[in-house]
């Protein structure tokens, strides 16, 4: 995501008055563009296919849906936008979920605007961000369960040495996909190059 252009940003949340706060505290700058805003899962998803979004800010409750499973579809079917959520919970166990199903900031819903446009400048230059105090539940979670099935998946297949080519024809994903794929998994478990990838990839080959 190019950090110098404007960010385009989609709000969603179940509550009109929500997201004219948040349209408010973000509008005032000129790196941000809202492109447009969703009550609920299918208006986001309509969204996602007919406006440019590069960043969602995801309510964690969404009325009658879930936005941990809005964002696990989204990770899915548009795996370059990049997704914020927001939440009144501040238990771990709410973070590992909506990091698992591709959140890569969790921020608190009574969080001052600062923090917001820290969370979203942080994820559009490839980061992510956590409200001060909050992490996911570690436990004795493995790591890999941060990972998406398809991650995981992919993560097999870059243990067996196949080129990302050989991987999208496979799982019949288009080559930049895999690309995502493969930041994404780097991303979540906190690995920085190619070849830590990969050593990390053969630790995991039976997963």
């Amino acid at each position: 995501m190019n950090t110098q252009a404007s960010i385009n940003l989609l709000l969603v949340d179940d509550h009109p008055l929500v997201r004219d706060g948040l349209r408010a505290r973000l509008e005032n700058s000129p790196r941000f563009k809202i492109t447009g805003e969703a009550g609920n899962a299918a208006d986001a998803l309509h969204m996602a296919a007919t406006v440019p979004i590069d960043l969602i800010l995801m309510d964690i409750n969404l009325g009658s849906s879930s936005g941990i499973s809005l964002t696990s579809q989204f990770s899915k079917e548009y795996p370059k936008i990049a997704i914020i959520m927001l939440s009144m919970h501040d238990k771990a166990e709410y973070v590992s979920q909506a990091v698992q199903a591709g959140a890569r900031a969790y921020v608190l819903k009574d969080a001052p605007a600062d923090e917001i446009i820290k969370a979203i400048t942080s994820v559009a230059a490839g980061g992510s961000y956590f409200s001060p105090g909050l992490k996911p539940a570690t436990g004795r979670q493995n790591p890999i369960q941060v990972l998406t099935q398809r991650e995981q998946c992919i993560l097999k297949s870059i243990a067996t040495g196949k080129s990302n080519k050989h991987i999208a024809r496979e799982l019949d994903l288009s080559v930049r996909t895999v690309e995502t794929h493969r930041l994404n998994i780097k991303r979540k478990l906190n690995i920085e190059g190619q070849a830590d990838l990969i050593r990390y990839a053969l630790t995991q080959a039976n997963i």
